[in-house]
């Protein structure tokens, strides 16, 4: 196979595009995010323990998608900072379980609507069919990558 057929068209590649609508959304949420003083990781921390309350260090960091050490130092900002609450012991084994403050809730609700302004305005082209198939061709890509994985 020659070097020029080994290459990737840029403009067709799914990985590239996936990866460049990741970056688009990144950007869009940080800058949503910002006025609130929030990052990406903050606002899937909060949003994480909301819809699942109690969740551990290492959960959250899986959920968020950072090393357990970065949701670590996070945790102890939040909690410093009023917006979550720990266990001051393991309940069991040594995971110690994460629950939002009041404040938390406050701030993740400010959060929640400026996030879904950004996934609102990324839809805004597609019909409610297109959006539908989007979710399902995306689900069906994860769960291709993480055979064998």
């Amino acid at each position: 196979m020659s070097q020029e057929a080994a290459r990737i068209d840029l403009d067709t590649s799914l990985g590239y595009l996936l990866k460049e609508a990741s970056a688009a959304l990144r950007a869009a949420m940080e800058r949503a995010l910002k006025p609130l003083g929030m990052t990406i990781t903050h606002y899937s921390c909060l949003e994480l323990l909301a819809q699942r309350p109690g969740l551990s260090n290492s959960d959250l960091a899986r959920g968020a998608f950072v090393t357990r050490q970065s949701m670590n130092v996070l945790l102890q900002s939040l909690e410093r900072d009023g917006q979550v609450s720990r266990a001051s012991t393991p309940t069991s084994g040594k995971a110690i379980p994460t629950r939002l403050t009041p404040s938390g809730e406050q701030l993740l609700a400010e959060a929640t609507a400026a996030v879904r302004t950004v996934e609102l305005r990324m839809l805004s082209g597609l019909s409610s069919e297109e959006q539908d198939a989007a979710r399902r061709m995306l689900r069906t890509m994860v769960a291709c990558l993480n055979e064998g994985a």
